[in-house]
């Protein structure tokens, strides 16, 4: 099930996505949330109709750094042993369609496509065979990094945690397991050309590390997610580019980068 979050008339809620032609496709209004027992209420919308919002609002988003071969060795960092964590504030997070803010404390925007694991119930301490148990689903999203800051301030808060920069969307893939997102593709476009192609099968630490990874220092709540991390390709944005995130078997995030102010 594809599980959306979006506004209509004032009021927020989560759909379910329904049809395959993107002019087509409407929303089964869900009576619930979808981290607790939830059913379909039967009352649809056409999502044409409404405003899709970030798919959730985690309190906290994890995110991987590193996790490429050819990624680290790109920005000529080396390739880290164990899980590489930061974190990005949950101010960071935009829906599809939003606006990607240019900080103007930045001269080097980068673009890093990502899969986006949400988690499904509150869990600490999850061993590897119940990884599948906490997860809800999968989402697209866009780890954007002020590259120049990164590597001027070493400490990576204002360089990957400014506001707008974690776009996520356009919905929640449910129905998807560890098995079939551990190997799906993963591409970037910006203006329409392609900047970024790889596999999830090409990370170096899987889904099931990066869970067991960060739940044996804290506790993650429904709805934070998990980035888990970036193939090879990063590169710039700039004031007036379309960037958008595709994923096989989920759909495409897409944002546009302008001037704060």
């Amino acid at each position: 099930m594809r599980i959306a979050r979006f506004s209509i008339d004032g009021n927020v809620a989560f759909g379910a996505v329904e049809g395959d032609k993107q002019d087509e496709l409407v929303l089964d209004i869900i009576k619930g949330i979808p981290f607790a027992d939830y059913e379909l209420s039967g009352t649809k919308v056409p999502v044409s109709k409404v405003r899709l919002l970030p798919p959730v609002l985690p309190n906290k988003v994890v995110a991987f750094g590193r996790n490429y071969a050819e990624h680290a060795r790109e920005l000529g960092n080396e390739v880290p042993d164990a899980p590489f964590a930061f974190f990005k504030p949950s101010t960071s997070v935009i829906g599809p369609g939003d606006d990607i803010q240019y900080p103007p404390f930045s001269q080097e925007l980068h673009h890093e496509a990502e899969l986006a694991v949400v988690i499904g119930r509150m869990c600490r301490e999850v061993p590897r065979e119940r990884v599948q148990d906490v997860i809800l689903g999968y989402t697209c999203a866009n780890d954007v990094t002020a590259r120049d800051v990164q590597k001027r301030e070493k400490q990576w808060a204002r360089a990957k945690g400014f506001d707008t920069s974690c776009p996520l969307g356009p919905w929640v893939e449910t129905d998807l397991d560890l098995a079939t997102a551990s190997d799906l593709t993963v591409q970037l476009t910006v203006n329409g050309e392609q900047r970024q192609l790889g596999r999830t099968s090409e990370m170096i630490h899987s889904i099931e590390d990066l869970v067991v990874n960060i739940t044996e220092a804290m506790t993650l709540l429904p709805g934070d997610v998990i980035l888990t991390g970036t193939p090879a390709g990063v590169g710039p944005l700039n004031v007036g580019d379309e960037v958008a995130v595709t994923i096989e078997g989920i759909g495409t995030l897409t944002n546009k980068v302008v001037k704060r102010g």
